[in-house]
């Protein structure tokens, strides 16, 4: 029994001679009960004489002694018999090398068909042999040269048309793209035509110069997807002309036009018009098609002086149902540019089915059922025959179907649930088609719009949100924005916001954050800690308006960073109030010797924790330093015996945030040997500090009392004055002789002078020079005590006896005494500031 394999096959041009066809028609007509069968073969193209096609008696169910008994043998209406059947070994075999393209050109698939005939009884068996195409051809240009002529001043942009490249092979050995060869000036751009055929254009991208460069020469090249990848290439020759202000502009990017099919020759198609700017030969333009070599110049022509584009070939409706032509302005300075006319052709023919419109419902819910009526049509033929017997259906995937219910009426129907989320509105192209050949068909497109029910909630595009905010914001400032979407329609797409309930420190989460209920903000309402909370984490819903609503949670996350907001702290040495706390360091302490540690923290974080220290004051620099990392405070050389035994080291410690802030430790050194020493020597501390503490007040109280004083001896010696003037008056009036007798050490002899002739004062200062008396003794020999700046804490007393008053009642008596005290006054506080600094 025969079995056969079921395909399509192409129509191949098929060569006969009358002696074939005699035998066919006997053939035919002597078959009786014949067995028929149909197989079909694939082969590649340019297989050598002899290959093995396939095993036809294996394939069609039969011995070989059956073929040898009906001798078998191929019939084919072809002059060119490409196979052989080998009867012995029920085989075929190629006979003649097979080129597809010389068999069948760009036809796809390619296959030829011939019989294999058998006698006794006579038995008819159909095999058809797919060719499958191999890279075997290169893609190849038809001229070897292009020459363009470009003028330095082309904009960059301007395109450049190239010639296509043809490639006999098909598929994926067909040509697949272009390359062309390095350069700084030019690129290449791919496009497609409506038949599926590549060209590529030159695009400028950077402009030309003829001072620099007058000629260009480059490779343009053409490569197919074959394995191995075959290419081919054109030179392209590119003559820079010089400046050319304007280029021609085609008043349309694109023109479109209709021509019948089989029109004659020389029919009218469209005009194309491209101005040029410029003036004398600058201002002509010429206009050509840009590629020549595609083909359809066969069909069309165009002036180049005027650009009318008629026809000069033939067109068939049914070969070219449009046309793609790309046309060039050209103006003398080599300046151009390109433009696109498409035209379409229209087919003759009588009548074409029509569709009417009886009802039609828009729009449609999304939750209809399946099966649910849109519209009903009818759809009427004026042919008869076959011309006149239409049949419907719907174009493309859609979930539709259409169902006859009475003649030339269709229901159009749903045929799966909807989903407006997925397609919001249907072009339903309903195509009606007749039985002619060639068949004629209308085509009525619906536009469905699905109406949206709330199925979807609101959904947010991150499982969890973070964000960060630096403590201390403004309350009110925004962190992030929430943003939810739903695919539904209208009300049912919007979306509000809602905070959840929720208690963070103690306090409900609204008391830190608010959400927009629109917009999705989240605002802070207070202003934040970092020490107090690190970060906030609660929960935000997003509802839609749908009835009922749908809703989604989404977590939060705010993250609090730090601020440098606190200074550091120093945890020791302790400064106290009332005592004085002494590192000792032994005279024969080495270098590097560990005097002590400062101990401080910031309660911050990260970098604004990061502490140093340094050492900002010290009674000897060159003895101590602090480490920068550590606070350790180490010796930097030998103790010897000429340090001091006070030592007082100022350390501040900084932290390393932006701005840095920092805190200041006091550290008392005692560099001895023993302890008595150490006690002897800040003792005076002690005193220093309870001192220091009411300084000030001494000073403000000491110059007020010194003012005092000073005025109340003015008023006295002005009034001692007038009272002697008119002692005197009387006296002279009364012509009496006046003697006056001045007692030793007293001012006058009426009794009424109190102020003393020479007055005992002694300053008694110390080294500190923090603590003087100032005493005011009796008349007598004076005692002025100076504290000599080099002393080491004894006390010198100078004695000088001097006269401070020559007159004992001069107004200069008192000045000078005051004098005196105030610039003891203001000495001591003089010195005592440049100890402090």
């Amino acid at each position: 029994m025969a079995f056969g394999i079921r395909s399509t096959t192409v129509p191949v041009k098929w060569r006969f001679d009358c002696g074939h066809i005699l035998e066919l028609l006997f053939l035919l007509l002597c078959l009786n009960h014949s067995v028929s069968g149909n197989i079909r073969y694939s082969i590649p193209e340019e297989m050598k004489k002899g290959s093995l096609i396939g095993n036809v008696a294996q394939d069609l169910g039969l011995d070989l002694k059956r073929l040898r008994s009906g001798r078998a043998r191929i019939v084919t209406g072809e002059s060119i018999q490409y196979t052989e059947l080998k009867a012995d070994k029920g085989v075929l075999v190629v006979n003649e090398r097979i080129d597809r393209e010389q068999l069948c050109g760009d036809t796809t698939p390619c296959s030829f068909s011939f019989e294999v005939i058998l006698e006794n009884p006579m038995e008819l068996h159909q095999v058809t042999v797919e060719v499958t195409d191999i890279n075997d051809h290169s893609p190849t240009f038809k001229k070897t040269n292009l020459k363009f002529e470009i003028s330095e001043s082309a904009v960059t942009g301007a395109r450049f048309s190239l010639a296509s490249a043809d490639d006999r092979d098909v598929g994926i050995n067909g040509l697949k793209e272009y390359f062309i060869s390095e350069n700084n000036n030019f690129v290449i751009k791919q496009s497609s035509n409506a038949d599926g055929k590549k060209y590529a254009e030159m695009v400028l991208q950077k402009p030309l110069d003829r001072e620099t460069d007058q000629h260009l020469s480059l490779k343009l090249i053409a490569v197919d997807g074959g394995t191995p990848q075959r290419s081919g290439t054109v030179n392209i020759d590119i003559t820079v002309l010089d400046a050319n202000d304007n280029a021609p502009v085609f008043n349309q990017s694109v023109y479109k036009a209709t021509v019948m099919e089989n029109s004659p020759r020389d029919t009218y198609i469209t005009t194309v018009n491209a101005s040029d700017a410029d003036f004398d030969s600058n201002s002509i333009v010429t206009y050509s098609f840009s590629d020549q070599d595609n083909g359809q110049g066969d069909f069309f022509t165009i002036n180049e002086k005027n650009g009318i584009i008629s026809v000069t070939g033939a067109i068939d409706y049914e070969k070219d149902q449009k046309f793609e032509l790309r046309i060039d302005a050209k103006d003398q300075g080599g300046l151009t540019d390109s433009s696109k006319v498409i035209i379409e052709v229209t087919d003759v023919n009588d009548n074409s089915p029509s569709i009417s419109v009886m009802s039609f419902t828009s729009p449609v819910s999304e939750d209809s059922p399946p099966g649910t009526t849109i519209g009903i049509i009818n759809v009427k033929d004026l042919d008869s025959g076959d011309n006149g017997q239409v049949h419907c259906k719907i174009e493309g995937h859609a979930p539709f179907r259409i169902k006859s219910n009475l003649r030339n009426y269709y229901t159009l129907i749903t045929d799966t649930v909807l989903d407006r989320e997925s397609v919001s509105e249907y072009n339903i192209s309903v195509v009606a088609t007749d039985s002619g050949m060639p068949p004629l068909s209308a085509q009525k497109v619906f536009h469905l719009k699905i109406v949206d029910v709330n199925d979807n909630a609101p959904v947010f595009s991150q499982s969890i949100y973070k964000a960060f905010i630096t403590e201390n914001n403004a309350p009110g400032v925004s962190i992030l924005s929430l943003r939810a979407k739903d695919p539904d329609d209208n009300q049912n797409a919007r979306i509000s916001y809602f905070l959840e309930d929720t208690n963070v420190a103690g306090s409900p989460i609204s008391a830190h954050i608010s959400v927009n209920v629109e917009s999705g903000v989240v605002h802070a309402v207070r202003s934040f800690d970092y020490e107090q909370i690190k970060q906030l984490v609660f929960v935000v819903k997003a509802q839609d308006g749908g009835s009922p609503p749908l809703s989604s949670n989404v977590t939060v996350k705010i993250l609090i960073q730090d601020q440098n907001d606190n200074p550091p702290q120093v945890l020791y040495p302790v400064q106290t109030g009332g005592s004085v706390v002494a590192e000792m360091v032994p005279r024969s302490a080495d270098v590097g010797y560990l005097v002590t540690k400062v101990v401080a923290v910031d309660v911050d974080s990260g970098q604004n924790a990061w502490l140093s220290y340094k050492l900002q004051k010290a009674t000897d620099r060159a003895l101590f330093e602090v480490g920068l990392q550590n606070g350790e405070i180490r010796t930097i050389r030998q103790v010897n015996d000429k340090d001091v035994v006070k030592q007082r080291l100022a350390v501040i410690v900084e932290d390393n945030g932006q701005p840095s802030r920092s805190a200041t430790v006091i550290v008392n050194v005692a560099v001895a040997d023993s302890f008595p020493e150490v006690m002897s020597e800040f003792t005076d501390l002690i005193h220093d500090k309870e001192y220091n503490d009411n300084l000030t007040f001494y000073l403000v109280l000491a110059l007020a009392v010194v003012s005092f004083l000073f005025i109340t001896c003015v008023v006295v010696i002005i009034s001692v004055k007038i009272y002697r003037w008119r002692q005197s008056r009387v006296l002279y009036h009364s012509n009496l002789p006046v003697i006056p007798y001045y007692p030793p050490r007293y001012s006058d002899t009426l009794g009424t002078g109190t102020l003393q002739h020479v007055y005992n004062y002694e300053v008694c200062r110390t080294t500190d020079s923090r603590k003087s008396d100032c005493k005011f003794g009796r008349a007598g020999s004076q005692n002025v005590l100076i504290m000599d700046p080099s002393s080491t804490g004894t006390m010198q007393r100078i004695q000088s006896e001097k006269s401070i008053l020559d007159e004992p009642d001069s107004p200069l008596e008192v000045s000078y005494f005051m004098s005196e005290v105030f610039q003891l006054t203001f000495n001591g506080f003089k010195e005592y500031s440049d100890r402090e600094s």
